[in-house]
């Protein structure tokens, strides 16, 4: 690619492009980052590597799904402002479908014991998807010592110390700030895309409708049904897209947590089961939260046919969860293309990303702790918090098959398609030889 200043790609064109991308969206945040990049930059060339680099940054920083959020900006990128509702819009939607449809199997169907097998095993499967992102964006993000520092404070400021996430990931910009004063700045040097920067005053307007989107349902439901399930769903979920900073599993580290301990709207295998619902469908893994939302009204109906009340629980929690990502994207992506080949706040992203690192170590310690024991409990000391395995309560078969994840992924190099496929097949041998 070089330096010229090609025409950007037609809108129906681009729009094609993007529904193949979010068919082929699986695997969570860094499989669909994955396919982007594959498809945008390297097959299309429509996006320079440092360009698309910088936007991932920036979406590292931000509240919400990353993976969404940098759809949303390319297309804005290549596109303008329409440009980037059909790609933030169309990376959405496979998802929302299918969890939808898979809410509804679950919820009439869950307990059943071939279900539950299935279910079993692919809670197996995310617990080892979840660790090689933890590899993958620590390989991608721990390059200098100050990086694994951050990684490893942010950790244990998480999981010891039970810091919020906001406090982790400003502590985290503000050393990357201090540690990029004095660089060298590329600011000049020419865009190896040619891409340019589209208007700004779209993207503001658009970006003030979305915040309108978002945060008009929400008073409407404290000022005229206080109190009830949908209520809280809308301020949960609106809270979330507020402090969850880092990215997909970071905001499911919180909400997993959240809704369990906190909300009591499901119970920690469930919220596994979610997760593996969003890693077999395509789409951002942060569909699950629709799952949480629909069981959540499903049990409180409030009056309402269950399964209605969870289909418009599902979707107001999608509702809330998604509106803001445009809004920060279309509020804030024109600003950040001005600070390109600045060094502060380049290494600032960095160490966000770093600090993800921790967080994501965090989630996967916890799915495990609940999922290969029976029971845990909470150990407290002063400001320590711990939550620590009751031993007795170990569940072999689940050790089992969560060592066989491992091999498949990262021994045999397996897809994490067909890794999900062989774990719900093997959850099913196990029920039927009476080991679960």
């Amino acid at each position: 690619m070089t330096g010229s200043e090609p025409d950007p790609p037609a809108p129906s064109e681009a729009a094609r492009t993007w529904a193949r991308i979010a068919a082929l969206s699986f695997g969570g945040p860094a499989g669909q980052i994955a396919v982007m990049h594959r498809i945008l930059v390297e097959e299309k060339r429509w996006i320079g590597e440092r360009r698309f680099l910088h936007a991932l940054n920036f979406c590292m920083l931000l509240p919400g799904p990353e993976a969404q959020q940098l759809a949303t900006y390319l297309g804005w990128l290549l596109n303008g402002t329409r440009g980037g509702l059909i790609a933030g819009g169309l990376f959405i939607l496979p998802g929302l479908l299918s969890i939808m449809a898979l809410s509804w199997l679950y919820a009439l169907h869950g307990e059943a014991p071939l279900v539950a097998a299935i279910f079993f095993g692919l809670k197996a499967g995310v617990l080892a998807i979840v660790l090689q992102a933890v590899i993958r964006l620590g390989r991608r993000a721990l390059g200098g010592w100050l990086a694994r520092i951050v990684a490893v404070v942010s950790f244990l400021s998480i999981f010891v110390l039970d810091v919020p996430f906001p406090v982790i990931v400003i502590g985290a910009a503000l050393i990357g700030l201090l540690a990029g004063r004095g660089g060298q700045s590329r600011k000049g040097e020419p865009d190896e895309d040619g891409l340019k920067t589209p208007p700004m005053a779209g993207a503001l307007f658009a970006g003030c409708l979305a915040l309108l989107a978002w945060l008009v349902p929400v008073v409407l439901l404290a000022l005229f049904v206080p109190g009830t399930v949908f209520d809280v769903i809308a301020r949960f979920f609106s809270q979330m897209a507020v402090v969850t900073f880092g990215g997909a599993y970071a905001a499911l580290a919180w909400v997993a947590q959240e809704a369990v301990a906190v909300q009591g709207w499901l119970r920690p295998g469930e919220m596994l089961d979610g997760l593996g619902l969003a890693e077999t469908t395509p789409g951002p893994l942060i569909m699950v939260l629709q799952f949480v939302g629909f069981l959540a009204a499903f049990r409180d109906a409030g009056g309402l046919p269950p399964l209605l009340a969870g289909t418009l629980g599902g979707l107001l929690a999608t509702w809330v969860t998604f509106a803001p990502c445009f809004a920060w994207i279309f509020l804030c992506a024109p600003w950040m293309e001005r600070l390109r080949g600045s060094v502060a706040p380049a290494a600032a992203l960095s160490m966000v990303t770093a600090a993800v690192v921790g967080v994501i170590l965090n989630l996967a310690l916890w799915f495990a702790l609940h999922s290969l024991f029976g029971d845990v409990m909470l150990w407290q000391a002063g400001p320590v918090r711990l939550t620590l395995p009751v031993l007795v309560s170990f569940v072999p078969s689940f050790a089992a098959l969560t060592l066989l994840a491992l091999g498949l992924i990262f021994w045999r190099g397996v897809g994490i398609g067909t890794t999900l496929g062989i774990m719900a097949v093997a959850g099913v041998l196990l029920h039927l030889a009476g080991l679960v």
